[in-house]
């Protein structure tokens, strides 16, 4: 069985989780295909999107905890191991960011504690009506902390501070409500709808929304003044590729752009 499926058509690739027995969890065999395949898709020019998605009953339960259990096995009671899973997931978390393709969460079922902070660690996330979602670690005496630093990115302060400190769920309307997710749809239309926002996307010219979306996080980090400075470099930038100069022209004489690139 392969833990991490990927399927490609046409400029989009399609990553699906398929650990349905551990809910898709986010074992250190999950990590690793996650971190092996965001690897691969940064090195290939010919994907635009990804959409990643999970099998069964739900998208994502968050990490292992019978495996990480077991990494208490070790002399350190496991602090070693602990450091270096968290790390390992952190540089899952932030390389879907920084891949040059828009990554859309396919959200069903649940996406709870890392499940919930994969979610918002891609740049588009299209839910089921009836997902649950939840940084519950505190329920079981776990605070989320690492969960919380992507959660936070995305939702007011508060509200994550409330999610974080009561372990409650919300629906996938509260969610849309909140940011953490764009859109809502019932179940049987969530692979469809997903397609169509991707497909949306992979018709854009691939070379902008490339280097608009590494602008976009670089800028969020900066005050008001170096942001305008930086993206105003960005934009000069982008003003000079080839295919921008012809979208232009193209729009300018109403017609359809005769784009290059591939």
């Amino acid at each position: 069985m392969t833990i991490l499926e990927r399927h490609d058509t046409g400029g989009i690739a399609r990553l699906k989780m398929n650990t349905p027995e551990k809910l898709n969890a986010l074992s250190d065999e999950m990590l690793a295909a996650l971190q092996a395949q965001i690897d691969a898709l940064r090195e290939d020019s010919s994907i635009k999107v990804v959409i990643l998605s999970g099998t069964g009953k739900g998208f994502c339960a968050g990490h292992d905890i019978k495996q990480m259990t077991a990494g208490r096995a070790a002399a350190d009671g496991g602090k070693a191991y602990f450091q270096d899973l968290f790390a390992r997931c952190t540089s899952v978390m932030t390389g879907l960011q920084s891949l040059p393709q828009v990554v859309i969460a396919q959200v069903h079922g649940i996406a709870t504690a890392a499940g919930c902070q994969l979610v918002a660690s891609c740049d588009l996330a299209v839910a089921a009506e009836d997902t649950k979602f939840g940084v519950n670690g505190v329920n079981i005496g776990l605070f989320c902390s690492t969960p919380m630093v992507a959660l936070s990115r995305n939702i007011p302060r508060k509200q994550a501070f409330e999610l974080l400190t009561t372990g409650e769920f919300i629906n996938a309307a509260r969610a849309v409500d909140l940011g953490l997710a764009n859109r809502a749809v019932p179940l049987e239309e969530l692979e469809d709808e997903t397609a169509r926002l991707a497909e949306t996307i992979a018709a854009k010219l691939g070379s902008a929304v490339k280097i608009g979306k590494q602008a976009f996080y670089e800028q969020l980090q900066m005050p008001l003044d170096q942001a305008y400075a930086y993206t105003s470099g960005v934009i000069v930038e982008n003003l000079m590729y080839r295919d921008t100069i012809e979208g232009m022209a193209a729009f300018i004489e109403k017609r359809a752009p005769d784009w290059q690139e591939s």
